[in-house]
C-alpha cells in the first residue's frame, strides 16, 4: 500500500507542475526556466527519471535497482505522512506563489516578491516539500540508491537556493534582504 502511496504522490507532484506552467503559460508567462541559467541543470532530468524508476519499480514489482537497506512497517507509514505533508507544502506554495512561480531563475521577466502564504513560513517552501516528500520516499522504500538520492538532494536543493538567492537580490534588492531577515530558507 504504502508504495502505492509513493508513486501517487510523484505523479500528483508532477501533474501540478504541468498545470500550473500550462496556466501561467495561458497568461503569457513563461513558467519554464530549466537550465537557462546553469547549464549543468540538464543533468538533473535523467536522475528524475531514475528516481521515477526507483519509486514506480517498487509499488509496480518491475525489476528492483539496489539492497533494501531495511524494513519497518511504522517508518513506512511515517514516510507516507511525510510525502503527504510535503505535497500538500507544495500545493500551498504554488498557490502563494501566484503568477511568480518558474521553474528556474528568470531574471528577465520575474513577478513580484512573494513573502505571503507559504513564503511566510519559510524563504523556499518548494524545496522544502520537495526535501520532505525525498525523505518519505526514502522511508517507505529504504533502497541505498535512495539513501543517495536524499543526500545528493538536498545538497542539490541547497545549491539552488544558494543561486536563486543571489539572483533575488539582484531583482529585489533591499526588499529581499529585510524578507531573508524576517523568514528562514527552510523551516
Amino acid at each position: 500500500m504504502q508504495a502505492y502511496i509513493a508513486a501517487i504522490i510523484m505523479i500528483v507532484l508532477i501533474t501540478m507542475v504541468i498545470i500550473r506552467s500550462m496556466q501561467l503559460k495561458k497568461l503569457g508567462i513563461r513558467a519554464f526556466k530549466f537550465g537557462e541559467m546553469d547549464k549543468k541543470d540538464f543533468i538533473i532530468p535523467p536522475f528524475a527519471l531514475f528516481l521515477l524508476y526507483l519509486i514506480f519499480s517498487n509499488a509496480f514489482h518491475l525489476p528492483k535497482v539496489g539492497t533494501v537497506l531495511f524494513h519497518h512497517e511504522i517508518v513506512g507509514w511515517m514516510g507516507v505522512i511525510l510525502c503527504i505533508i510535503g505535497l500538500i507544502l507544495f500545493l500551498y506554495s504554488i498557490i502563494s506563489f501566484g503568477k511568480s512561480f518558474r521553474v528556474g531563475i528568470d531574471e528577465d521577466h520575474p513577478g513580484p516578491l512573494v513573502t505571503t502564504g507559504a513564503f511566510a513560513i519559510s524563504r523556499n517552501p518548494i524545496y522544502t516539500a520537495f526535501g520532505l516528500v525525498l525523505l518519505g520516499q526514502f522511508l517507505i522504500y529504504p533502497n541505498w540508491i535512495l539513501l543517495v538520492y536524499v543526500v545528493g538532494g538536498f545538497w542539490l536543493f541547497n545549491r539552488q537556493v544558494k543561486l536563486e538567492e543571489q539572483s533575488l537580490i539582484k531583482i529585489y534588492g533591499k526588499a529581499y534582504q529585510q524578507y531573508c531577515k524576517r523568514v528562514r530558507r527552510y523551516l
